[in-house]
């Protein structure tokens, strides 16, 4: 190795630095300073190929017999990743290691996220007599968070006393952080307050520490203690205070955070800003979220993540695709964060393109791998992946992705379970929990959700009713209202009404409103009226403010022509104040996702769209189609006593505009 590299000439055409003056070619020799200067330059470039350079011109000078030097090209190996080098020089010393070339080394392996092997390193320094100094014991406490070397910290702090640094603000800020991350709270406060000197820094250890570990109460107080003692708070200091207070729903405090950081002008820092976009989209504050992220002039992979996870959870889940593509476009590259929001946006819309390109986007990339060993597959992502597929009815997508797993875990057989039986397919899913047990896997209570659902939506009556006291006796898994819902399921599909009215009173647990809605259904799909009104009543009463239930049951008295009824069910809304959502639909094309909203023309091709709807009801009509009047007029009478409007097919007639 050390041939290879005294091999390089650093006096190559290519040989230019950007400084503050400029570009300027070095094509004299160089001095040991000049050296030292431009390592330091490369190390913050990260620009291994010029100290890779550097290096070999000091190998063949001789200029390397120093320690700064050493330091110096250990600091420049370790801030371009290449801790291989930094200890083969470390290793090839020509002069005794002293402190500053262990702190390079410890340093190095703590930002390499190589924690471990720091504190072997430390080790190696205390057996060789060197001691540690003031600069040694923060990158050290810091390798002992990233393990929870709970122990070790205490040793250190220990040492720490005895060589008299206890009273270092920066130490001290490190230990607090550990201990609190630990969740050593006691020990934290107590090195807090034996500090004589609280720097900022400390504040913002101790008001981040808490709310890490969920204290968001004594990150509040320790805030205001902050003020109160006259410490101006800093960007660190703003992103812990809000994310207390967005975990504590105190959203009107944090707002008036927000115009505390406009006012102190930390309003243009990227933590700042992105915790800002995390803050509104708590409060379900899309716009100001939005309009926040636009404002930046600078982006990083957490702000795309935040305003992404902020569409997602309030259901935007066009917005969501939108925005990554917006985010490929810019030159991001997505993580695990990014397609743990995608995903799920491309499963509520089924939209099975998009998903397959963001799948071929992974493949591509080798984010199907795990980072740390890349022969094995990256169980989280591929179990995201299928869970998409079965969502979009892609049930051969989603099986091509389980048989080429090499590592599956139970979420995974848990997935193409219920995949296969909300496809209809119950043979199939039944045949997978079978391989399951088989592969000597432990189903859990999700794995029998599947599997009685499989069986009400295929009609397996008499496997499903085997399965339920089974879970227990052969299995383990205790039923919980999730699986007698699923039964309940099965039995009104199948008919079975007054057996599925019986498992609701006799369950152990008391139903939920999910279970007389599930009972409601069967009794409008088999015309009882009567049981209808008796799971229509228990539902109202444990949820009185859901829009669906009062559909349900106006629709079921609809079917059974007593409109006086209907009447009641629409007084009793207009009581309860419960308004019925607009119809949505939306259509998957090859220039993105279109949707349509009941009574909102603002579509750009409105116009286009209705005439191709109009055009297709002719047509239906001319073939005789007695449903094509009922199916897109405006307006129909139920025996000249109710109007009501149904949803014009947009979506239809789109589709049929792009295949024309």
């Amino acid at each position: 190795m050390l041939s290879k590299i005294s091999r390089i000439n650093p006096f190559s055409s290519c040989f230019n630095f950007s400084t503050s003056s400029g570009n300027q070619t070095f094509n004299h020799p160089f001095t040991l300073a000049t050296c030292i200067a431009s390592l330091q330059l490369c190390a913050h470039q990260t620009n291994l190929q010029k100290g890779q350079e550097i290096h070999s011109y000091m190998l063949r000078t001789g200029i390397i017999d120093s320690p700064l030097s050493i330091t110096s090209l250990i600091n420049m190996y370790s801030k371009c990743c290449q801790m291989k080098y930094a200890l083969f020089v470390f290793n090839n010393l020509s002069c005794e290691p002293n402190v500053f070339t262990y702190n390079a080394m410890i340093s190095g392996f703590y930002s390499n996220d190589f924690a471990f092997k720091g504190l072997d390193f430390f080790n190696h320094m205390r057996q060789l007599g060197v001691l540690p100094d003031k600069y040694t014991f923060p990158c050290l406490i810091k390798c002992c968070c990233d393990v929870m070397a709970v122990l070790e910290v205490k040793k250190i702090h220990g040492l720490v006393f005895k060589l008299g640094l206890d009273l270092d603000v920066y130490i001290g800020s490190a230990l607090v952080n550990t201990y609190l991350k630990c969740q050593f709270m006691e020990e934290a406060l107590k090195v807090f307050e034996e500090l004589p000197l609280r720097d900022v820094v400390l504040w913002n250890a101790m008001v981040n520490g808490y709310a890490q570990i969920g204290e968001f109460h004594k990150a509040l107080e320790v805030f205001r203690r902050m003020s109160k003692e006259g410490i101006w708070m800093s960007r660190f200091t703003v992103t812990g205070v809000l994310s207390a207070l967005i975990m504590m729903g105190f959203f009107k405090n944090g707002r008036v955070v927000h115009g505390i950081v406009v006012k102190m002008g930390y309003d243009s820092g990227v933590p700042v800003m992105n915790a800002l976009i995390d803050m509104y989209g708590k409060g379900k504050c899309v716009g100001e979220a939005l309009e926040i992220f636009e404002m930046m002039e600078e982006k990083d992979i957490f702000s795309w993540n935040s305003i992404m996870t902020v569409h997602e959870q309030c259901g935007n889940h066009d917005g969501t695709l939108r925005l990554f593509d917006r985010m490929l476009s810019a030159g991001f590259q997505p993580d695990l964060v990014t397609f743990s929001t995608v995903l799920p946006a491309c499963s509520h819309l089924a939209a099975l393109m998009h998903g397959r390109q963001i799948h071929g986007y992974i493949v591509v990339n080798g984010l199907a791998k795990n980072g740390s060993c890349k022969d094995i597959d990256d169980v989280f992502m591929n179990n995201a992946l299928m869970d998409m597929y079965t969502k979009c009815g892609s049930m051969r997508d989603a099986q091509m992705v389980f048989t080429k797993m090499s590592k599956k875990d139970v979420a995974s057989w848990n997935i193409m379970i219920l995949g296969y039986g909300m496809d209809g397919q119950g043979k199939e899913a039944l045949d997978m929990f079978s391989c399951m047990c088989e592969a000597k896997l432990k189903p859990d209570e999700v794995t029998f959700v599947g599997v009685l659902s499989a069986c009400s939506h295929s009609g397996f009556l008499s496997q499903g009713r085997e399965f339920l006291p089974l879970m227990e006796s052969r299995y383990g898994v205790v039923p919980t209202i999730e699986h007698y819902t699923c039964v309940i399921d099965m039995l009104g599909r199948a008919g079975q009404l007054n057996e599925a009215y019986e498992l609701a009173l006799a369950m152990p647990n008391e139903a939920n409103p999910v279970v007389w809605r599930t009972l409601l259904a069967a009794s409008r799909l088999h015309g009882n009226t009567d049981l209808a009104e008796i799971a229509a009543q228990r539902v109202f009463q444990l949820e009185p403010g859901h829009c669906g239930n009062y559909v349900l049951m106006s629709n079921i008295y609809v079917a059974g022509g007593k409109y006086e009824e209907v009447l009641d069910i629409r007084h009793t809304m207009r009581q309860q104040n419960v308004r019925k959502n607009p119809g949505c639909s939306w259509i998957e094309l090859k220039d993105g996702l279109h949707t349509f909203i009941s009574s909102d023309r603002s579509h750009p091709e409105a116009k286009s769209i209705y005439a191709e709807l109009h055009s297709l009801t002719a047509r239906l009509r001319e073939h005789g189609d007695c449903c094509a009047g009922t199916l897109f007029d405006s307006d129909s009478t139920a025996s000249g006593f109710e109007k009501h409007r149904l949803y014009l097919e947009e979506v239809i007639a789109k589709g049929s505009l792009d295949f024309d």
